[in-house]
């Protein structure tokens, strides 16, 4: 089976990319640096001939607005477009959990828009909709000023990033759901406590400000927006095994 990857040099991407490979399945890295641009449209019939199976892990800065938004409608078009040409199977999106409330932030607009587009293509489709990964919050605790760091105090249930590669890859192996899953961890957390424990292992002397007001890429988070449902499917990997395993050796440097 070939299966194609876009956004492959990603936090997820390079993860999937692994695990697809160690199931012996023929996999394209797509991607800027392989030659494959989605938003532009270069290179995608090429990579996606032969495929089975597309999963679309690309992603802009949340913080880019409207530009994300456009981002993702254009490759969203640019990619279906092609996977209709190539008579892909299976069509796999990832996407947030709690994208429906936060449309006031430009960049969950382009990710609403990526589902409805994927949903409307004709293509058999699986949207996975993930909660913030483990990884993705670490970087979010290194933006800030050089005092503080101001997070809403919404209740959030993370994931770690090898474990949200992980059911990517089990979609391949699956009939297309053809809507939405859910996956998420196995803790429900508030997002500013685990933040101050990723700044206390990156050594960071910046001051966590838990602020219900502090806006999340363009969008004010109500206690529970971040939150799956009931039928979320659930990982394994604690906050405490992640921090233990993969973020405590590291050190971050903070501006002067």
């Amino acid at each position: 089976m070939k299966v194609a990857v876009i956004g492959s040099r990603g936090r997820i991407g390079e993860r999937l990319v692994r695990n697809l490979r160690q199931e012996d399945l023929r996999v394209v890295e797509a991607s800027r640096s392989t030659g494959v641009d989605s938003f532009t449209g270069i290179g995608l019939d090429a990579a996606l001939e032969g495929a089975e199976v597309v999963i679309d892990v690309t992603n802009v800065s949340p913080d880019d607005g409207e530009a994300a938004q456009r981002f993702f409608e254009t490759s969203s078009r640019n990619l279906l477009d092609a996977g209709r040409r190539a008579g892909v199977r299976h069509h796999v999106v990832l996407s947030i959990v709690g994208t429906d409330g936060l449309l006031a932030s430009g960049y969950f607009r382009g990710k609403k828009l990526q589902e409805e587009m994927a949903a409307g293509s004709g293509i058999p489709f699986t949207i996975l909709r993930s909660t913030q990964f483990f990884e993705f919050i670490s970087s979010v605790v290194q933006a800030g000023t050089e005092r503080d760091i101001r997070i809403a105090p919404a209740l959030v249930q993370p994931i770690a990033g090898e474990d949200l590669a992980d059911m990517l890859a089990d979609a391949v192996f699956s009939d297309p759901f053809n809507g939405v899953l859910e996956v998420a961890g196995p803790e429900r957390l508030r997002l500013d406590q685990v933040a101050v424990e990723i700044a206390t292992a990156q050594e960071d002397p910046r001051r966590i400000v838990a602020d219900v007001a502090a806006p999340y890429f363009g969008a004010e988070l109500g206690e529970r927006s971040l939150l799956p449902g009931a039928e979320a499917r659930i990982a394994t990997l604690t906050f405490d095994e992640w921090l233990r395993d993969s973020l405590q050796p590291h050190r971050i440097s903070i501006p002067n």
